[in-house]
């Protein structure tokens, strides 16, 4: 079922039909949940005339954040993960476009993944300007006027910093009485606007835990953002700031056990701090379906854990594999190996080695629920930003203002404490360079295939010297996307970026 929002432009009555894939849904513990789920047609005139209407677009912008159509949310994962030190994909429909991506053959054109790392955000946007254009309008308390207030500008906020992390400044579209053909925002403008929008939104917000639903934006959401934010634009103090005054409102702390923390049936938790909310979908419309590219060929039976190839998985040609030299950069014991696959049983019975030297061992971190029946898509939340990341956010800021500090060391320590692994000292780091290296191999082990290593190594200096190592043509310009060319044929104002 869809929806049909409008824009409205003077007199100019634009229609444009989106799916609408969030429902509250109460779960089995009593909890309220934004669930995806798809909505029936919804009469335009009467959107802002309850509460109801006004949520439908809200939902909308909530699903189009989520970016979880088709395969779309395992397909960016996917290209994020492969163009790094972590993994590549071979075989199958997804490697034909995937290969653009981690050989650096970069052109805006030759893959459909860039109509949604493009469109998704945008159309985000869209439906949080009707909501700010229209709000004030609406037919709702006070109170609910407020609060989706700041979840527009928290939805645009994210939406924009998606962009900027994929392409760069792109043009800024914040209301539908603008031009059509806007060209780029300048760079300090851009970062402005978005540091503006993330604290709007953060003080408008309620506390995690009051807010309606979970999937709805919280005041410490909109504070892991800003952290990450500032982290990934080297405002360090800031940065370290905000990372802080996330740590003492002393709602998250790190779940006990990283095998389990990637669980369907332990997705709700304190860890999470942003997720993107996936169900199990056989139309694959608000689903994620990466495992279907990481099942070796002939999978059967896990000897470690005892999974098993379930009634509803499914095993896709195309293979997902991490780099020997990853695998092997590991500390021995670290838990955080606990979701590679190394070895598995085949339906031949017969026992396949995955480990190195053939680069094979597979990223198995969005298993499938214990009674899995539904395939191809799976129901796995999808962590945008998690308390381990703000505890490393901080360090990592701290360590570029002073250098090695306890502080920095101690917060390392917590996230090294739930992998099993003995605690690194001060005196072991004598520079800043040194920490900054070990920073950015504890991000590598913890966050594999979450989207975080493209933009960690981008950041670090090391995105395209570590591409160019392994004998690919990656160029410094590389560190952004090209402007997809539907984007630049459609506004004559918009520039591509430098290099393509």
């Amino acid at each position: 079922m869809k929806f049909s929002n409008r824009i409205y432009r003077g007199s100019l009555l634009i229609v444009a039909p989106i799916i609408l894939m969030i429902a509250l849904m109460i779960n089995s513990c009593g909890e309220s949940i934004l669930e995806p789920e798809i909505f029936s047609e919804t009469a335009p005139i009467n959107l802002f005339n309850s509460l109801e209407g006004v949520e439908s677009v809200l939902y909308g912008a909530y699903a189009l954040t989520a970016e979880n159509s088709g395969n779309f949310a395992a397909d960016q994962l996917t290209s994020d993960e492969t163009m790094t030190d972590v993994g590549f994909v071979t075989a199958g429909a997804i490697a034909n476009w995937a290969l653009n991506f981690q050989d650096f053959v970069l052109d805006g054109v030759g893959s459909s993944l860039y109509d949604g790392l493009w469109n998704f955000p945008y159309r985000a946007i869209r439906n949080a300007n009707i909501l700010l254009e229209n709000i004030d309008e609406a037919n709702i308390s006070d109170s609910n006027r407020e609060i989706i207030r700041a979840e527009a500008k928290f939805i645009r906020a994210i939406s924009y910093y998606k962009l900027y992390i994929r392409f760069g400044p792109v043009p800024l579209r914040t209301g539908t009485g603008q031009e059509l053909e806007l060209p780029r925002a300048q760079e300090a403008e851009y970062l402005s606007f978005l540091e503006s929008e993330f604290i709007e939104a953060m003080n408008g917000l309620p506390t995690s835990g009051n807010e309606k639903a979970y999937g709805r934006a919280h005041r410490e959401a909109a504070m892991a953002y800003l952290t990450k934010f500032y982290l990934n634009t080297k405002q360090w103090q800031k940065s370290a700031d905000i990372a802080q005054e996330l740590i003492n409102t002393n709602k998250f702390s790190l779940y006990p056990d990283y095998f389990e923390l990637f669980q369907p049936r332990n997705e709700v938790n304190d860890e999470f701090i942003w997720a993107r909310v996936m169900k199990e979908d056989l139309g694959r419309e608000a689903s994620l379906s990466i495992m279907n590219y990481a099942w070796p060929t002939s999978f059967k039976l896990h000897p470690r854990t005892g999974l098993r190839f379930c009634n509803g998985c499914r095993n896709f040609a195309t293979m997902l594999r991490f780099r020997d030299d990853f695998w092997n950069s590991f500390e021995e014991g670290d838990e955080r190996t606990s979701l590679i696959l190394e070895e598995y049983i085949n339906t031949n019975d017969e026992l396949i080695d995955l480990r190195p030297p053939n680069d094979n061992p597979r990223p198995f971190k969005y298993w499938p629920d214990d009674d899995y029946v539904i395939g191809p898509g799976y129901g796995n939340d999808v962590p945008d930003i998690r308390y381990a990341d703000i505890l490393l956010s901080r360090a990592e800021a701290l360590n570029e203002i002073n250098g090695p500090n306890q502080e920095s060391i101690d917060l390392i320590n917590q996230v090294r404490n739930r992998a099993g692994l003995m605690d690194i000292t001060l005196a072991g780091f004598g520079s800043a360079v040194l920490l900054r290296e070990h920073i950015l191999k504890e991000r590598g082990w913890e966050f594999w295939w979450e989207g975080k290593r493209r933009e960690d190594l981008i950041r670090h200096g090391e995105f395209i010297k570590r591409a160019q190592e392994r004998g690919l043509p990656a160029q410094e310009h590389h560190v952004r996307h090209p402007i997809p060319q539907f984007a630049l044929d459609a506004n004559p104002n918009l520039e591509q970026n430098p290099g393509y």
